[in-house]
């Protein structure tokens, strides 16, 4: 079983943070992301866990819920305001390689039924949605020659 980071995230500035109850953070790179939210001055508010959106499960075909791990709402260039409902996921659940065993594969589709519908959602609610991997979450910028 994998080892991973779980716990509720101690919110520094809490004018910022507009979620319900101490946000939980379910692995060390949503507890990362918490951090950049919480500190960060161009982010505006964020909460964790914020909404429940219904989607079918491509499997079994039953209604079930999705709960996307942020809403974040940050100040853009030319200071433009910009809202957007974001996963925090491994790359190697949110894209489909050749050499994948079907578990895996099946993992990638359910996600990819959560996504359709977080995105419907958001551009309903006047958001965008998107998955952030760990090349974003620590990405350094690009290298200078």
């Amino acid at each position: 079983m994998a080892n991973f980071r779980q716990g509720f995230y101690e919110v520094k500035n809490a004018n910022k943070y507009v979620g319900k109850g101490k946000p939980r953070y379910r692995s060390g790179w949503e507890f990362s992301f918490m951090m950049f939210c919480d500190n960060n001055d161009n982010v505006i508010q964020w909460a964790s866990e914020p909404v429940s959106i219904p989607y079918r499960h491509p499997l079994t075909g039953k209604m079930t819920t999705y709960v996307p791990d942020f809403i974040v709402t940050y100040r853009g260039p030319n200071d433009t305001v910009r809202a957007e409902l974001v996963e925090i996921k491994p790359k190697r659940q949110s894209i489909v390689e050749s050499k994948m065993k079907s578990n895996e594969r099946a993992v990638i589709a359910i996600n990819y039924a959560k996504w359709d519908q977080a995105t419907k959602w958001a551009r309903q609610n006047g958001l965008t949605f998107r998955v952030i991997t760990e090349d974003q979450i620590f990405h350094q910028g690009s290298k200078k020659k």
